[in-house]
């Protein structure tokens, strides 16, 4: 890069300051401004997270009864599953007993497996000999 063109570039970043402009070319903000802007946005900043605690207090609130209402809706089918388990094991536990002492009283065996052996003997080996 030669001198020419570092002497223009400086001459450029010298003339904006001179000139009270920024970077982008703009003219700068007076402070009055920026005050007002302040002066404004505090207040709205300040009822945003107003509204924003109100929605997220409400979104906790939904959520939790939600939370339990689906524990009570579990807790009651767990009570309702256990309750109809044992009604099922008491009444099979009944059943069982009445039916070993009928059993037990006609001399019925119901565990007990049958095996039939049937031999046949052949009639023509038999008479060959």
């Amino acid at each position: 890069m030669n001198d020419e063109q570092r002497r223009i570039i400086i001459r450029r970043i010298s003339s904006y300051e001179q000139q009270g402009e920024d970077a982008r070319g703009r003219a700068p903000v007076p402070p009055i401004n920026r005050w007002v802007a302040l002066a404004l946005l505090i207040p709205v900043l300040a009822l945003l997270a107003v509204l924003g605690v109100f929605f997220f207090t409400i979104f906790v609130a939904l959520f939790s009864i939600i939370a339990v209402v689906i524990g009570v809706r579990i807790w009651w089918l767990r009570k309702k599953y256990r309750r109809s388990a044992h009604q099922q094991t008491n009444a099979s536990q009944a059943e069982w007993s009445s039916d070993s002492e009928q059993s037990t009283k006609s001399g019925i065996v119901e565990d007990a497996e049958i095996i039939e052996e049937t031999t046949v003997v052949n009639e023509r080996k038999q008479s060959k000999r």
